[in-house]
């Protein structure tokens, strides 16, 4: 194929050329020399040198390659078609029941392309020295190839180790059981293995007692009972502690929560810094509005009406961070430990922190009527809430004062108390009319505005849940978030025109995939979107505008905030579409995220601020910082929902037999996803409990239908379910449907015979088997 002609640049590539460059990046993964493809349009433009509208074409052209199927879009990129590259990282997760290693890639989007395959890790039967021998826990670079005559339920792959890579060896976790006869048993308390059972031979328990956490290693391929037999390496404490359930996800996630002894050393060793290369702001009345039981405080806000003739009705926002940079020096311990704890981690029971106490509740923190070191930016607002400048400033501050979300809305509400009184006038009211003038700005922008309640969990003094609630969300709230994009918008905007290599905080657009998939589902409602349109964030508020206020209100929400792709650290920017903003990084939260660390030292570096500023770094080596704090924050939110549901788990495990209003929150082939109206607690209907007939599954509908009496459930629907069993352990739950569901729809199998799953009589329940990973 010719080549086309452009106006604007030079002739686009063809097809065919198009697809030989990404073969080319291919070839590289298979010969080592790379370990993730990562075509995407811009790369591709890069390569072939096209600027400006030309891209519109380059992204016609591939929309076409892959409507064809010649590519496929993985993870917000493109590749070369199939299925697996030929080369794969994977993590060597488990052994099968013939005791053979079985690995899962590592890079996998679960949400667009469904549950990561399984590869059959091949061992030779003969060991040659030096030729690495995998085990489970391990990490490892393998050749994959199909599995010749593989079944429905065997690995599609079979992967030949290339060579192994260094990691910390993955934990594997369970609770120690004792049988009636005495003989142990270790039960994994990984949601992803929530069903293993392993033999725990007495001489290898270490005296690990019933009850106990403890970390396991297989024995070989030792199997007793039909069990793979484990020893235990270590004794980690009994699950009735307080703390327990969050030290479950801390140790199975890898979290680090225990800081090195040279770390508290140094911490401990900080002084608070002087006035010396600061402009002196402790007059200016800046106030922290933060959740009540906040202990570190990263942001303090300020606003007056600026009283420059250029800006009538305008308005100067000050937002002042703490300048954490000023206590925790590049490459020092506190530093190499933060950028491996990546974030704070935040769990109902208690906080992993990313800094010490010394730095993160004591000299970081802006606490009110004592003076920190702060980073601060002036933003001046015009009348209809846009932004005309901003400059940044390295200042010292003494904040007036420390307000709950709620206080702030009460006093600006008319209900003041002995804090808020002497602030309302001063303070108070010129902060809500520049959020007043904000908002217009921020409509005119139109971010994707999703309506998804979040639900508390309140502890017992125990640690175990007394009660969910669902908070308000006030003014106050985003108050606050306004002014703190407005910063993080700044800072990225400064340091890009001083030219300096920064972290941005990125979310790129939907995928195709998942754009036709919404579609398919809209149509289902009466609502089109059309396919293969370049769909921005208004386009979905209009969407979830027009079902407001209706039954479809929460289902849609929820289907909208699927289609959307994870936020990212990078140094590429490729935008942040939830947020409509071509330039986005995180500047405001410096005491839990390395991510906003690192912006402030170059925000530090690119003004002349001082010597504390980013060290020499190329854009390589900070966007290997970028993935680190990426997998991170992944990691993180993994332990948080996992926690959250044990605790829930454990809260309805004395309810058995109750029934529960639910909404179905997920279908799949395999049976509904449901979640308590309530207290939003998580859990699974089986399909083979469905009913006395075959239930069909309608994808595009998102729905299971009876094929005798064309019962439906579809997602989204309002139930009624009875707690059938609750394992708190794995914050597993299993419900079976008792009301509900759309009668007398007739499905696509209509007048067809029921039938059940192979191997089960009929009659007969199935084993419940919860999936252990599913799109939220």
């Amino acid at each position: 194929m010719p080549k086309t002609k452009t106006s604007t640049g030079p002739a686009l590539p063809s097809k065919a050329e198009i697809l030989a460059f990404m073969a080319s990046e291919a070839a590289l993964i298979a010969e080592g020399k790379g370990s993730v493809v990562k075509s995407r349009k811009r790369e591709v433009a890069r390569a072939f040198n096209i600027k400006g509208s030309d891209r519109v074409e380059l992204k016609r052209m591939l929309r076409e390659l892959e409507d064809e199927g010649q590519i496929e879009r993985r993870r917000s990129a493109k590749r070369a078609g199939g299925a697996m590259p030929t080369m794969v990282v994977a993590d060597i997760v488990t052994r099968d029941t013939d005791g053979d290693l079985v690995a899962q890639p590592i890079e996998w989007d679960v949400a667009e392309n469904g549950p990561a395959p399984r590869i059959l890790v091949h061992v030779p039967k003969l060991h040659r020295p030096g030729h690495p021998v995998p085990g489970v826990g391990e990490r490892a670079l393998l050749r994959l190839e199909p599995t010749p005559d593989a079944g429905p339920d065997d690995p599609a792959f079979t992967g030949r180790v290339v060579k192994m890579i260094a990691r910390d060896r993955a934990r594997l976790l369970g609770m120690v059981r004792v049988g009636r006869d005495d003989s142990l048993r270790v039960q994994a308390v990984d949601k992803k293995n929530a069903s293993e059972v392993y033999f725990l031979p007495i001489e290898d328990a270490q005296g690990a007692q019933d009850g106990e956490l403890v970390s396991i290693e297989p024995i070989g391929r030792q199997r007793v009972q039909g069990l793979q037999a484990v020893r235990v390496t270590e004794r980690l404490g009994s699950l009735s502690g307080e703390k327990a359930v969050s030290t479950i996800a801390i140790l199975t996630h890898g979290i680090p929560h225990v800081f090195r002894p040279d770390t508290l050393a140094e911490a401990a060793a900080v002084q608070a810094p002087g006035l010396e290369g600061r402009e002196d702001w402790r007059d200016l009345p800046l106030i922290t509005i933060d959740p009540p039981d906040a202990k570190d405080h990263d942001d303090a806000v300020h606003a007056a009406a600026d009283t420059a003739p250029d800006n009538v009705g305008g308005t100067v926002v000050t937002v002042a961070i703490a300048d954490v940079a000023s206590l925790v020096a590049p490459r020092s311990a506190m530093d190499r430990e933060a950028v491996e704890r990546g974030n704070s981690v935040y769990f109902p029971d208690r906080v992993v922190p990313m800094l010490p106490e010394r730095v993160s509740t004591d000299l970081g923190s802006l606490r009110p009527l004592e003076d920190r070191p702060a980073l601060a930016v002036r933003l001046v607002l015009s009348a209809d809430g846009h932004k005309r400048r901003h400059t940044f400033h390295r200042v010292m501050i003494r904040s007036a004062a420390k307000l709950s979300y709620a206080q702030a809305q009460a006093a600006i509400d008319g209900a003041t108390d002995d804090t808020t009184a002497p602030l309302l006038e001063p303070v108070l009211k010129p902060l809500w009319d520049a959020y007043r003038l904000a908002t217009r700005a921020r409509q005119e922008r139109s971010p994707l505005d999703l309506d998804l309640p979040e639900r508390k969990l309140v502890l017992k003094p125990d640690g175990t849940v007394d009660r969910v609630v669902v908070p308000e969300r006030l003014d106050a709230h985003r108050l606050i978030e306004e002014f703190m994009i407005l910063a993080n918008v700044a800072a990225a905007e400064t340091l890009e025109e001083k030219r300096q290599v920064l972290v941005y905080r990125v979310h790129d657009e939907p995928s195709l995939t998942k754009l036709n998939a919404l579609s398919e589902f809209l149509q289902t409602m009466g609502i089109k979107l059309a396919k293969g349109q370049v769909l921005r964030p208004a386009q979905f508020n209009g969407i979830l505008g027009r079902v407001k206020d209706t039954e479809h209100e929460h289902l849609v929400n929820e289907v909208v905030l699927r289609s959307q792709a994870q936020a990212e650290y990078a140094v590429e920017n490729y935008g942040h579409f939830g947020l409509n903003l071509r330039r986005y990084a995180h500047f405001t939260s410096p005491i839990r995220r390395y991510a906003d660390l690192v912006v402030h030292r170059a925000l530090i570096r690119a003004l002349g601020f001082g010597r504390d500023g980013l060290p020499d770094m190329t854009a390589k080596e900070l966007g290997e910082v970028a993935a680190r704090i990426s997998a991170a924050e992944r990691r993180a939110m993994a332990a948080e929902r996992e926690t959250t549901d044990r605790l829930i788990a454990g809260f309805l495990s004395e309810k058995i037999g109750a029934v529960f209003d639910a909404r179905l929150s997920g279908v799949t082939r395999a049976g509904l996803f449901v979640r308590l109206v309530d207290t939003g607690a998580d859990g699974f209907v089986p399909a083979a409990h469905l009913g006395d007939e075959f239930f069909s599954f309608d994808e595009p509908g998102r729905a299971m239908v009876g094929t005798r009496t064309g019962t439906t459930f579809r997602l989204g629907d309002t139930v009624e379910v009875r707690l059938v069993e609750a394992a708190p352990v794995a914050g597993a739950l299993r419900f079976e449907i008792v009301g509900g569901g759309q009668r007398g729809r007739r499905g696509p199998r209509d007048g067809g015979a029921p039938r059940r799953p192979s191997g089960a009589a009929a009659g007969e329940p199935l084993p419940w088997r919860r999936k252990s990973r599913r799109t939220r």
